[in-house]
């Protein structure tokens, strides 16, 4: 039997060998000429460990920095630096599908974004087109807007209470909570408030997408913490937990897995207990979508089925049909809602952080921003047809602030600068091949244009190499029309392209032109700690680039 065991290890070792010796071959054999980081070639470990690391968008431009756009990064995996790729790997034609990268998402069952199949995409997409309707999307405005109106009354009373210095927002439960952080002597005695904006945001974006995706809000703006009730599928069991924690250690532990996929069953027993608790977390995310999502058909059960009382996301989702007329089963119901929980979170919380790290830290932003937002606001008493607003909280509407020049300028730099999504999302070469920058690669190839790379590429974003508009300066004057570039248009991609495209992409831009009008036209901000000592926004990389904390004082406008 010792023997036999020997045998067994050697005959697996020998495997292993020879696997990874084969596609080493095959790689020089297809791709000769492009360069690769240093043992890419051989295994996708390299791509692995930089996940592992939360620095793979990082890693992949300092690649393409050094040698070049076209950069293997796998060993079969190609990055591609370069605006003409972006039309061919994420446009319509061609038959192009998503890579097993994906399949390391997938919990109670494949939503809308980690199904692979073109087909079965394309179902779903017909089912959440009819969710983000133009009519579908102006009735979610006022629940944006009443979260909006708690979180500022939440500031609100931080500013009217006397600050010892110490920021506020520390314990919110999140991977990414700030340090405990003192306010320099002389901005305390002006009145500043200082606060970590970071877990604010937080409850805030997991309130507004509880509300849309779930019926109401996690609660967690009202509590001050980071907290959301857990079932199982069998609805039995119930505990609560930090949703944004399990958000962050779901997103990284996956985003990790999906570089070497066939590690994903084994994950759980592997000696990092980062992907024993990120197993876990999917797990933990699957129990927050079952809890709000029983819950609502329990109270729609009540009314005999009827959910044309609220019209939000989940209501729309109920009512959705495919071809033949069939409704979605309780499965894929609690999939696609967890699918908008995850969409619609931390990918506005991140981007409203960042934001706001880059407003109060660039001379003349916010003072731009207020003047336009006082200047359109001057008459404005919040939204006239409700009575739920305060008179001394007037939040803008989306039609009073979504076609103010400088604002969407603001987003559109925040966007750019920090791609809230900054990896190479990865496609595969459908069976015709495919030729970019006079190279061929054939089918079955995974390639991926690393949007991190091409939103900070100087070719693309200062041709001119005029410092002022380096792009790795945050300068909103870089999207006057007069200087916007066709070549710019086409190389922004902050919610991707074509079919796979975020889905979402309007309800995310009314929430981000509400959330800035609404913080700059009520608030004075000033940058107090966040970077990571070189003038960028620290970081921390799952599958989406966060945040680690963005420390500020705070102030009423009068």
């Amino acid at each position: 039997m010792q023997s036999l065991s020997t045998l067994v290890l050697a005959a697996l070792l020998i495997t292993s060998v020879l696997f990874y010796l084969h596609r080493y071959i095959l790689s020089l054999y297809t791709f000769p000429h492009i360069p690769s980081a240093r043992l890419a070639r051989l295994s996708p470990l390299w791509l692995t460990l930089q996940a592992r690391r939360h620095r793979r968008y990082a890693a992949v431009h300092d690649l393409h920095s050094r040698l070049g756009p076209l950069v293997l990064i796998a060993p079969n995996h190609v990055s591609i630096a370069a605006s003409e790729a972006i039309g061919v790997v994420y446009g319509h034609r061609g038959g192009w599908v998503k890579s097993d990268f994906y399949d390391a998402f997938v919990s109670v069952r494949r939503g809308l974004f980690n199904t692979r199949d073109r087909a079965e995409h394309t179902r779903k997409r017909k089912y959440v087109s009819h969710v983000f309707s133009a009519k579908s999307i102006s009735e979610f405005e006022p629940f944006i807007r009443a979260n909006l109106r708690l979180f500022v009354e939440k500031w609100n009373a931080l500013c009217n209470t006397t600050s010892d210095g110490a920021a506020h927002g520390e314990g919110s439960g999140s991977s990414c909570s700030s340090k405990q952080t003192k306010i320099k002597p002389e901005t305390a005695a002006k009145g500043w408030t200082v606060i970590d904006c970071l877990p604010w945001f937080n409850y805030l974006a997991f309130d507004i997408i509880g509300d849309l995706a779930f019926g109401a809000p996690f609660g967690m703006l009202e509590k001050g913490r980071d907290e959301a009730r857990i079932e199982s599928l069998d609805g039995k069991a119930a505990t609560t937990s930090p949703a944004v924690d399990i958000l962050n250690r779901r997103g990284e532990a996956s985003a990790t897995l999906g570089c070497m996929i066939w590690l994903k069953p084994w994950a759980h027993w592997l000696p990092d207990p980062f992907f024993r608790s990120g197993t876990q977390a999917v797990k933990d995310l699957s129990g927050i979508a079952v809890a709000r999502v029983n819950k609502r058909l329990a109270e729609v059960n009540e009314k005999d089925g009827d959910v044309s009382g609220r019209q939000d996301l989940l209501a729309r989702l109920m009512e959705a049909k495919d071809e033949n007329g069939e409704k979605l089963g309780r499965e894929e119901l609690t999939a696609e809602a967890a699918t908008q929980l995850i969409a619609g979170s931390d990918t506005t919380s991140n981007t409203s952080c960042a934001g706001l790290y880059w407003i109060c830290r660039t001379d003349g932003v916010l003072e731009r921003m207020q003047r336009e937002l006082d200047e359109a606001l001057t008459n404005c008493k919040g939204d006239s047809q409700s009575n739920q607003d305060r008179a001394d909280i007037n939040i803008p509407t989306f039609e009073q602030v979504k076609d103010l020049p400088f604002l969407r300028a603001v987003i559109n730099e925040n966007l750019r600068i920090h791609s809230t999504a900054s990896i190479g999302l990865a496609r595969i070469v459908p069976p015709s091949g495919a030729t970019i920058l006079d190279t061929y690669f054939p089918p079955g190839t995974v390639l991926s244009v690393p949007t991190y790379t091409i939103h900070h590429s100087p070719a693309i974003w200062n041709p001119d190499n005029d410092p002022a508009f380096s792009p790795d300066v945050f300068n909103p004057d870089r999207w006057a029309p007069k200087r916007m570039t066709k070549l710019q248009k086409e190389s922004f991609i902050p919610f991707s392209q074509g079919p796979r495209a975020c889905v979402g992409r309007n309800v995310a831009e009314m929430e981000l032109f509400l959330i800035f009008a609404t913080v700059c036209a009520l608030f004075n901000v000033v940058g107090l700690e966040g970077g990571d000592g070189k003038g960028e926004l620290e970081t921390r990389e799952g599958f989406l680039r966060k945040p680690v904390r963005n420390v500020v004082g705070i102030k009423k406008r009068k």
